[in-house]
């Protein structure tokens, strides 16, 4: 049954938006069922793990949202650079990480009924068996975290976005003010999390005027220097950025795009939630 793993860290990673617990919740779920198993009394050992993976993600989401109030600042999801062959976990069922960050909209169980029905394709029979309510519950859960979202969002396709990472980046290098706020969103955000590790925005940053003098200062007043390296990454199937500073993984930017326009900056500074980077 080790071949699903994979598969039940994306059901786990997607719920929670944390690489890290999921990897744990889905070693718990294989300890439980071979505790469980050890005669063969699991008929069905796929859907067993699948059920016991989305639950114990529902639960442990839901304790960690408890603590929610007291995270210092923003918080935003771990982001997971979708590139690279050594992740493991089934890359192409990751969600973006535009609706990562708005998921977290959601209780955890309505979370958890939006992925399986939009995300895996599951019907509300299925879904009803999984989580242990009924097909009706099921939609009209599904309903109201439509409802919450209002936008769901799509994934961008990475490619073609590459020429205004670019144009991003030499207005960064040259300190032009004037032509990064032409990139930007009149109605721009920057959010950023450091999780009270690294220092980070305490609430959201909006606007282009404000956004671009912040972004090129922020720039010049730590990574104009030698020692600095930004690599040109795709995360959560979003155009990112990867900053380092001594050889150290610094800043995870991701780029939300609106009609051409960057419209949202996410900036992950915690560095527990850069370790899978």
């Amino acid at each position: 049954m080790e071949d699903i793993r994979k598969l039940l860290t994306t059901y786990a990673y997607n719920i929670l938006g944390s690489y890290e617990d999921a990897k744990d919740i889905v070693q718990d779920a294989y300890l439980k069922f071979y505790n469980i198993d050890d005669n063969g009394s699991i008929e069905d050992k796929k859907s067993y793990l699948v059920r016991t993976v989305i639950n114990l993600s529902i639960n442990l989401k839901k304790r960690k949202n408890k603590l929610l109030s007291q995270y210092p600042g923003e918080y935003l999801p771990e982001p997971l650079a979708t590139e690279k062959a050594d992740t493991n976990i089934v890359r192409q069922d990751i969600l973006s990480y535009s609706l990562l960050v708005l998921l977290d909209k959601l209780n955890p169980k309505q979370r958890a009924v939006f992925i399986l029905k939009e995300a895996f394709e599951y019907d509300h029979k299925e879904i009803s068996e999984v989580l242990h309510i009924t097909e009706e519950n099921s939609r009209k859960m599904l309903s109201r975290a439509k409802q919450e979202l209002k936008n769901p969002g799509t994934v961008v396709n990475t490619a073609y976005y590459k020429e205004y990472v670019e144009k991003y980046l030499q207005a960064i290098y040259n300190g032009d003010v004037e032509e990064l706020e032409n990139l930007l969103h009149d109605d721009i955000s920057i959010i950023s999390d450091g999780g009270g590790k690294a220092s980070a925005l305490l609430r959201p940053l909006y606007g282009k005027s404000l956004a671009a003098k912040f972004l090129v200062g922020i720039f010049r007043k730590f990574y104009s220097t030698s020692d600095t390296r930004i690599q040109k990454a795709n995360i959560n199937h979003q155009p990112g950025l990867l900053l380092y500073k001594n050889q150290q993984l610094s800043v995870c930017q991701v780029f939300e795009f609106d009609n051409g326009n960057i419209c949202r900056i996410y900036f992950v500074r915690n560095p527990d939630k850069l370790r899978a980077l």
